[in-house]
């Protein structure tokens, strides 16, 4: 497999935990992460269906938060079972549904029952969701989140100051979005995050890499690719319709109109993963990219299929 430029970005940040993903990344591997969204269900063959459909082509797989406000298994469960499975979770955790007491309960008990990976989110307005009329909680921002979990891991304590016996070793990411107003405001939110704590970032999706390259060389010029680990976003798109809807309809999406063209004159879903390679190659190229998060959303059967035409195969071991 072709190294990526990114590769040397490893320098200064020590290890915290016995992440997998975290030791692929200090050893300077291009690594692969997926995204699987729990059921609406207590169906736990669900989960472990699209994990098997994902072993062996990603290092690490994010488990949502009922994800767009959608009420979902929880991620901290469907977790458990990916680790059953032999496959390594990263938990979202979202700040919409808990306060600060329970958000620190579900942190200690992923992290007692093995979890090791952890990304910090603020989280979608119940609003947008199937229920609308739930009340949001956002008792903490996903960068207050960030540094409450950092306390509890580097000093043993609660954000209330009270001293725990045994702290979670998490590995902690954030999500970014360059496409969302102005660059360098957007990478200066990046700093902000590392502060707090993120030592990963996964991105929004990337359709225009020429916005993310502009993004990422803010993101050098402040030395941040040095200081945590940057993972592109990609996805697979379904169809023309998908295309579009992204374009007009997601905040911080940002879907070129030559994305769309492609999409128009071929009307596949072969070209939807043709577009993902081609951005997947062409993040590569830019410095300090550790790796690539592949968000088919509902539609993991793509992964192996983009892993694998991707040159990305075989995944490598730290």
């Amino acid at each position: 497999m072709r190294e990526s430029t990114s590769t040397r970005n490893s320098k200064g940040l020590n290890v915290t935990t016995d992440s997998n993903l975290e030791r692929l990344l200090r050893a300077g591997k291009f690594v692969v992460t997926a995204e699987l969204g729990p059921p609406n269900t207590a169906d736990r063959t669900v989960v472990e269906k699209k994990a098997s459909l994902l072993k062996g082509y990603a290092d690490a797989i994010n488990v949502t938060d009922c994800q767009t406000s959608v009420v979902r298994m929880s991620s901290i469960a469907a977790a458990v079972m990916l680790m059953e499975a032999r496959l390594e979770p990263v938990v979202q955790m979202t700040c919409r549904d808990r306060n600060r007491i329970g958000m620190q309960s579900d942190i200690l008990g992923a992290a007692a029952l093995g979890v090791k990976n952890l990304l910090c989110l603020t989280g979608d307005h119940p609003k947008f969701g199937d229920h609308p009329g739930a009340k949001p909680v956002f008792d903490l921002d996903s960068v207050q989140l960030l540094h409450m979990v950092k306390t509890m891991r580097d000093e043993k304590r609660l954000q209330s100051g009270t001293e725990i016996a045994v702290e979670p070793r998490l590995f902690l990411g954030a999500a970014e979005n360059p496409f969302a107003g102005s660059i360098d405001v957007r990478a200066r939110r990046l700093a902000k995050k590392i502060a707090a704590g993120a030592q990963f970032f996964q991105t929004q999706i990337v359709y225009n890499v020429d916005r993310f390259a502009e993004w990422m060389k803010a993101v050098r010029d402040l030395g941040l690719h040095e200081k945590a680990f940057i993972i592109a976003g990609v996805s697979p798109l379904k169809s023309l319709g998908m295309a579009r809807y992204m374009q007009k309809n997601v905040p911080g999406m940002d879907v070129p109109d030559e994305i769309i063209a492609r999409m128009k004159e071929k009307k596949s879903k072969e070209e939807g993963i043709q577009i993902c390679l081609d951005i997947i190659e062409q993040v590569r190229q830019i410095d300090g990219i550790a790796g690539v998060h592949i968000m088919a959303i509902a539609w993991e059967e793509a992964v192996p299929e983009i892993v694998e035409r991707s040159g990305l195969l075989p995944r490598p071991t730290p």
